[in-house]
């Protein structure tokens, strides 16, 4: 039985065997050149074992396997166009319904480290552990370095928790210090959801407590760690998660989780977080000669499209630049971002700019999502489609602005700022001369120049096709994250991703306050969302289910393609639903060329496939199956999530 003891402390809990031996060979830090006592009796020791609890840290953005948008194209605003190509890829697998506990493309195919979730995460929880143990008896040379680190331990800690419990849509074990071979782990218990988050916010609130945790990191040779302002995101996005049908165990959490949020939402906006307004150079951002933003022709009213430019303008701004480390930055929004750049035209977007893949499409139900300009939504929230497989749309009838034969024009700016559409231009270095096949391009020479991008049926280059990788599957490209002009002469900017922001953060607070019956207060704060985004203000009659259907649409559109959309679509599910409405049919829009800007628009399905990725067991990831069976041999529970 001890032998099992300590498999389960080296596997499950992933402790490396160097820091929990107690032998003399074991017992070395993790170059083998020094004894682990040594570590605690150095300040510059102390400082680069904190380094290590960073290791771990999740990439995302177009970071996951084979440089794609994992949980973007695993949910229903958008599909990979490597579903075919490379069949063996991550979303391909996961949209065949490739999965077991023993494989599963969340976290088993390998690529630019954001696998083994599992493993990974809790490595570094133990990690953390041993550094709590520990900071206050070692030597130190400044008291507040002490209770910064230790306040960063916490921090980190609370960072990789909240990485698992989404990641796993479960409750986890509880590991408040460092556990020995010796320990009886017959009695671990796995805790609820709830007291996941429970055990998330307390090691926040830990961090907030501390005066020596910088609420900004201030100076580029500290990028990448973490500001005690994340505290308050993590504490707004977990209590959301905890509150919502898919954790909450039949619980009502809402007025706790409103709580938390009104909390961070006032402490953040106290140390001068706001809503990004800004424009760093108008010249590369804003200059219409050279931009790809929006059409004019598109556009019946000048006004309209001036405001539409503008605003689509320095959104996409915000997200083509890394948030600077400086004590008075411009982008005062972004709470915390990823230490690795993303976006990149190399891999994604307009694959025909340079000839490798399209990768990120948007779905037709993402675009759906986008209202038109007088505030309006396209579809009827409550139910948005007529039919199972989404090609009958249930419109808005209050929308006389929206028109199935035209629907690009008069759209809310932020799609012109995330979708390339049928009709939008770039402006990069095209590697091809046009040919007639492309009316609208034709003449167009090999370089440096402004094209349109036509996803009509048989445009030879951006089209729409079932099986080329550089074309769109739906019909759509992203945009979003794309620095302006990029090609292949010239790599151009790759932001750091943004993983928390205080849109986020507004948004939960929305989301809480409208549960809890502070309708008013839901709508106002919404409205901080759309008044940046120049679109017309939630009206304050709003109520009930009408009102949260209006912020669960402000949510996919003012966060699309950052990864919120698949974890939403999961929690706002009760545990005995499964996700066929949403992630069964995806849809693209299939475009006819009928003359000089003249096109037919129809909707069905990718490729005329539904995924295999919808059923129950799908609201929740597989625990990797040899962990599972450990526990079970230890305790005698099973701790697999339903259906796995």
């Amino acid at each position: 039985m001890k032998k099992r003891y300590n498999l389960f402390a080296a596997i499950l809990m992933a402790m490396p065997l160097a820091l929990t031996s107690c032998s003399d060979v074991l017992n070395m830090a993790p170059g083998g050149n020094m004894n682990l006592e040594e570590v605690w009796q150095d300040n510059d020791k102390v400082s680069a074992y904190l380094n290590t609890c960073y290791k771990n840290f999740m990439l995302h953005n177009d970071l996951y396997f084979f440089w794609c948008r994992m949980p973007v194209t695993c949910s229903d605003e958008a599909w990979d166009g490597d579903d075919r190509d490379v069949n063996w890829a991550a979303p391909a697998k996961y949209y065949a319904g490739d999965a077991t506990a023993s494989a599963h493309p969340f976290w088993s195919v390998t690529g630019q480290g954001n696998d083994s979730h599992w493993d990974r995460f809790f490595t570094s929880i133990h990690d953390c552990n041993y550094f709590l143990d520990n900071i206050d008896n070692a030597t130190v040379t400044n008291e507040s370095d002490r209770n910064r680190w230790r306040a960063e331990a916490h921090l980190l800690r609370a960072y990789y928790y909240t990485e698992l419990a989404r990641d796993f849509g479960c409750g986890m074990p509880l590991m408040d210090r460092t556990y020995s071979y010796n320990d009886d782990f017959s009695q671990v218990k796995k805790a609820s959801f709830k007291e996941t988050v429970d055990f998330i916010i307390k090691d926040c609130d830990e961090a907030l407590k501390c005066a020596d945790l910088p609420w900004r990191i201030t100076t580029p040779s500290e990028a990448g760690r973490l500001p005690k302002a994340l505290a308050y995101a993590l504490k707004s996005r977990m209590s959301l998660y905890a509150a919502s049908p898919l954790y909450n165990d039949g619980n009502d959490y809402w007025q706790w989780a409103y709580e938390q949020n009104k909390d961070a939402y006032e402490g953040l906006k106290q140390q001068g977080y706001e809503l990004y307004q800004h424009c760093y150079d108008r010249g590369t951002f804003c200059n219409e000669e050279t931009s790809d933003l929006v059409l004019p022709d598109f556009y019946t009213d000048e006004a309209n499209y001036k405001k539409a430019f503008e605003v689509a303008g320095y959104l996409n701004e915000y997200f083509y630049n890394s948030m600077e480390y400086s004590e008075n930055p411009r982008d005062r929004e972004t709470i915390f971002q990823s230490r690795s750049g993303g976006g990149n035209i190399g891999s994604e977007a307009i694959g025909a700019s340079n000839g490798y893949k399209c990768g990120t499409c948007p779905s037709q139900e993402m675009v759906d999502c986008y209202e038109t300009i007088n505030g309006q939504t396209i579809l009827n929230l409550g139910k948005p489609y007529n039919d199972e497989k989404h090609e009958n749309p249930n419109l808005n009838t209050a929308n006389t602005m929206y028109q199935e034969q035209n629907p690009y024009v008069n759209r809310d700016p932020r799609f012109y700022a995330g979708v390339y559409f049928n009709g939008s231009r770039r402006y990069c270095w095209w590697p091809f001369d046009e040919t007639e096949s492309s009316p609208e391009n034709a003449g167009g020479k090999r370089g440096m120049r402004q094209r349109w991008v036509m996803t009509y049926e048989g445009e030879p280059q951006t089209g729409i096709s079932a099986s080329s990788r550089t074309r769109t599957r739906t019909g759509y490209y992203i945009r979003k994250f794309e620095h302006p002009n990029t090609g292949l002469n010239n790599g151009g900017g790759r932001a750091a991703f943004k993983e928390y922001r205080f849109a986020e953060v507004i948004l939960n607070y929305a989301e809480a306050a409208a549960h809890v019956g502070k309708s008013v207060e839901a709508i106002n704060l919404v409205n901080l969302i759309r008044e940046r985004a120049g679109m017309p203000l939630l009206p304050k009659s709003l109520t009930g289910q009408e009102l949260l259907n209006r912020i669960i649409n402000e949510r996919r559109v003012e966060l699309a393609f950052e990864e919120a959309r698949y974890f939403d679509v999961r929690r706002l599910h009760k545990p005995d639903e499964d996700l066929s409405a949403t992630d069964k049919w995806v849809t693209a829009m299939h475009i006819t060329r009928v003359g000089d800007k003249q096109f037919t628009y129809k909707r069905g399905q990718v490729n005329g496939q539904a995924r295999n990725c919808w059923q129950n067991k799908w609201l929740k990831t597989a625990i990797p199956l040899n962990e599972v069976n450990r526990v079970i041999a230890i305790t005698g529970e099973n701790w697999q999530n339903p259906g796995w």
